[in-house]
């Protein structure tokens, strides 16, 4: 009877155990709390590259479109588009990026040059650049303005997304006051 009665408190407890409630909410925090983690991580470090690739879009846009409104520039004022791109690109850092404008000439067979270029933090462009221009902007005797930026993305958080993400963009626009944009006499 000793036995009977040991398993008979046995099972009581163990019905009373499955019908307790208690402690669920605690299991269910526990199997959804490192997804929901990864989930919001995820979302901030997403939202902050789809923010800087919209950013470095619209610092090449800036840079082009902001000398296409001049019909001949100067050291000064090239300083202050390429000051202006850093504006753009805030809030993320111009250490970090390359932005580069140039000039590009198209002769009359459609071979395109640079005629100048400035940059920060990147190469100047120069000689040749047919194959870079789209062949529907190689008008003959004319020129082009190339707006370009590339930016080292590094997530804050690196959570979700991992390592180092090279953005860039390019913009190509006509002068709007000449032929071309002169600067210091060329052109």
């Amino acid at each position: 009877m000793n036995i009977r009665h040991h398993a008979s408190m046995l099972r009581q407890r163990a019905c009373a155990l499955a019908a307790n409630r208690d402690g669920i909410s605690v299991v269910e925090f526990s199997l959804l709390m490192p997804l929901m983690l990864t989930m919001f991580f995820g979302s901030l470090e997403v939202t902050d590259a789809i923010s800087a690739d919209r950013q470095v879009t619209l610092t090449a846009s800036t840079v082009a479109d902001i000398a296409s409104m001049y019909s001949s520039v100067t050291s000064t004022d090239v300083t202050n588009i390429m000051a202006a791109a850093s504006a753009v690109l805030s809030p993320f850092p111009l250490a970090k990026a390359k932005v580069t404008l140039s000039s590009v000439m198209i002769d009359a067979n459609g071979n395109a040059t640079v005629d100048w270029s400035a940059t920060v933090n990147g190469t100047q462009r120069t000689g040749n650049v047919t194959s870079a221009i789209p062949s529907g902007l190689r008008i003959a005797n004319t020129s082009v303005l190339w707006g370009e930026t590339s930016y080292a993305y590094k997530p804050v958080i690196g959570y979700v997304v991992t390592g180092t993400l090279n953005m860039s963009s390019q913009i190509f626009m006509r002068p709007r006051l000449s032929n071309c944009v002169h600067y210091t006499g060329t052109c």
